[in-house]
């Protein structure tokens, strides 16, 4: 079920850093009271190389700081000096990494007022204060503009684009200076850029968020949502851990309006794949916490499988593309057709050949570059 065995010391790490983040261990209790003792899961001790491993599987699930943050406060309540100090390293080296990410994040941001084009920020602040690997924009601007305006004022260089980039109408920038690509999405959404009128309406719907000191336009709770469930259910088949720790996060403090999110999920032919990725985080959080988040019972009607089918391989948790994402597949392309959106369809009806060809690419090379 896990992997290669290679993969089980990781496998391992992941239920600690989901322990960590889920199970929220007594850490409030150990601030009121000297006598709080950690939790029994807590390793006493433990190697350099294997909280190097932890910190490399929480990079990869970009869930560094808000991880960090926790076992900080263990290392301190066990008065272990020495891995506390591994642990501030640590933060302060992704501390660092984010405030260049970020204010890059806010130059390009404000290049496109500047130039008078609208663009939002999508998933890289989802995960705030952590950020993730790229940094991600959906505009409504003109590819050329677009181009334009990147080589222009960041003097960027343009990645070679896959057939999966070009269907999905997106571009990857390097900026001097900067680590992280630049992702921008440009008029559609979806792998295949299937999702163009649900794309149009971002800006509109967008929201306001402050991050390291600077305001961002965000996608709306809904949004943001929807575009989680196009990356994993439809698009990767696999979940990073922040994404069951960012949808938990927005479900505890009541910000998701099921009813909303069934109407635009519903509009656009996602409903079902929205539904099983709530599921998915209810049960992955109630594993942990023992309970679920509170999902309205239209939620998990609609699902078509949980978190038992998720599997663990190769850093993340695996959605099973045999028969599940391939039913909720033919659901969304059933939905397109259905509303008459042919070319639309078409782009959609591309995205098995990608798949198999990806697929033996990785087979044949080691990786899907210049595919997906």
């Amino acid at each position: 079920m896990y992997g290669p065995a290679a993969d089980l010391l990781t496998h391992e790490s992941l239920i600690y850093l989901s322990r960590l983040l889920l199970q929220q261990p007594c850490a409030q209790q150990s601030r009121r009271t000297e006598a709080a003792s950690c939790p029994p899961w807590m390793p006493l001790q433990f190697p350099r190389d294997e909280f190097e491993d932890l910190v490399t599987l929480a990079q990869l699930n970009h869930v560094v700081v808000r991880s960090l943050e926790v076992f900080l406060g263990l290392m301190h309540l066990q008065q272990d000096a020495v891995r506390a100090e591994w642990a501030k390293e640590a933060l302060a080296a992704e501390r660092a990494r984010i405030t260049a990410a970020i204010q890059f994040l806010h130059e390009v941001c404000s290049a496109f007022h500047q130039f008078g084009l609208r663009a939002i920020v999508i998933k890289s602040l989802d995960h705030w204060p952590d950020l993730g690997s790229d940094l991600d924009l959906y505009t409504s601007a003109a590819p050329d503009e677009v181009c334009r305006l990147m080589k222009k004022r960041f003097d960027a260089r343009t990645a070679p684009r896959s057939w999966g980039d070009r269907l999905a109408q997106k571009w990857n920038f390097y900026l001097p200076g900067l680590t992280e690509a630049v992702e921008i999405h440009i008029g559609r959404l979806g792998q295949t850029g299937e999702q163009d009128a649900f794309a149009g309406g971002l800006l509109e719907r967008a929201r306001s968020a402050a991050a390291g000191g600077y305001t961002f336009r965000v996608p709306s709770t809904t949004d943001r949502i929807m575009i989680s469930t196009l990356q994993r259910m439809y698009r990767h088949f696999y979940f990073r851990l922040c994404d069951i720790v960012d949808s938990a996060a927005l479900a505890d403090v009541c910000a998701i309006d099921y009813d909303n999110l069934r109407a635009s999920a519903t509009t656009v032919g996602i409903w079902e794949g929205v539904a099983t990725y709530l599921e998915i985080v209810s049960d992955y959080v109630k594993s942990y916490r023992g309970f679920g988040l509170a999902l309205p019972h239209f939620v998990h009607a609609a699902a078509r499988f949980g978190g038992r089918e998720m599997y663990y391989a190769r850093a993340f948790l695996r959605v099973p593309v045999m028969p599940h994402s391939v039913r909720l597949y033919g659901t969304q392309l059933a939905s397109v057709l259905g509303r008459g959106e042919f070319m639309n369809g078409a782009r959609l009806s591309l995205l098995p050949w990608l798949a198999t060809a990806a697929a033996v690419k990785e087979k044949l090379t080691g990786n899907d570059k210049g595919i997906w």
